[in-house]
């Protein structure tokens, strides 16, 4: 095993992270959960999620899921299970995948030879992921692999992508920054989603924030101007760091030459995502 070059990975993992979350900003994902009796669109998003995990409560949510308020998971779980079972769910997230998908990049794009081999390379990736300590990861292993390129891709991505996720946060859980400073942080290097998102999508209060950015003052981390001083650049780049570490074996499995590969062909396809609207415009900044 030879070791990437720096950062190769991570930019071919941000690639997939962002491709994983598209469904969660499309309308086609409340408009396929409707058809089961999920009417709240925060509902739809968690328990597509979540249901990889079973008929969990919020307190199993919280604790893979991180940085939202059990407040917020509380008001949807267990009661969403009644409406429809994880089963019902994962089916109706992956037709709002289907649909999602073919409208942002047309039936051209989810059928193209390119689409079936990027969905090749990233599966190949998954061979070398680890279970152990990582939740989200290992219960989505645990699902079918999907027929169809796309959705085989877009399975592919979100094995990837919570394969990261778990490892990041046994980082930020080293790092000691709770599921509030973690977020401000982040959003306060320009890459984070705003405050105005990471509020209404994770059940916090702007007091909440406040109280966290705060911590991250007295810390040493954030600046009064509320920008990162320059040991809160240091440790967002840690984590990072670390991060990339716990992460590295998928795409050392994968090989230099088809990590790159895989690079271009997911931003290739996440641009023309995103030039069709697949995300908010104001998704992402500090304010």
């Amino acid at each position: 095993m030879t070791s990437l070059p720096p950062r190769a990975a991570r930019r071919c993992a941000g690639a997939l992270n962002s491709t994983h979350a598209i469904v969660y900003f499309s309308p086609d994902l409340p408009a396929s959960f409707a058809g089961i009796g999920i009417e709240d669109r925060s509902a739809a998003a968690l328990s597509g999620r979540a249901a990889a995990l079973g008929a969990v409560g919020p307190g199993t949510v919280a604790a893979a899921f991180s940085n939202y308020n059990h407040e917020l998971l509380s008001h949807h779980f267990p009661a969403v299970w009644e409406t429809a079972s994880p089963a019902t769910v994962l089916a109706a997230r992956l037709r709002a995948v289907d649909a999602t998908l073919r409208r942002l990049l047309g039936d051209e794009g989810v059928e193209s030879r390119e689409m079936a081999e990027a969905a090749g390379l990233a599966l190949r990736a998954t061979e070398a992921c680890s279970r152990h300590a990582r939740p989200l990861y290992s219960a989505h292993a645990d699902l079918p692999v999907p027929d169809e390129p796309h959705l085989a891709y877009w399975h592919a991505a979100t094995l990837l992508r919570e394969h990261r996720g778990d490892g990041h946060l046994a980082v930020l859980l080293s790092a000691g920054l709770d599921p509030l400073e973690a977020m401000a942080s982040h959003t306060a290097t320009g890459k984070g989603m705003s405050p105005r998102w990471a509020l209404a999508s994770r059940g916090w209060r702007r007091a909440d924030w406040d109280a966290a950015r705060e911590r991250l003052r007295e810390r040493g981390l954030l600046g009064a101007d509320g920008e990162l001083t320059a040991e809160g650049k240091v440790l967002r780049e840690e984590l990072e760091v670390g991060t990339d570490r716990l992460d590295a074996a998928p795409y050392e499995h994968l090989g230099l030459a088809s990590v790159e590969r895989l690079t271009e062909l997911a931003y290739g396809f996440l641009n023309t995502a995103v030039s069709s609207g697949a995300f908010p415009a104001d998704l992402i900044g500090k304010d």
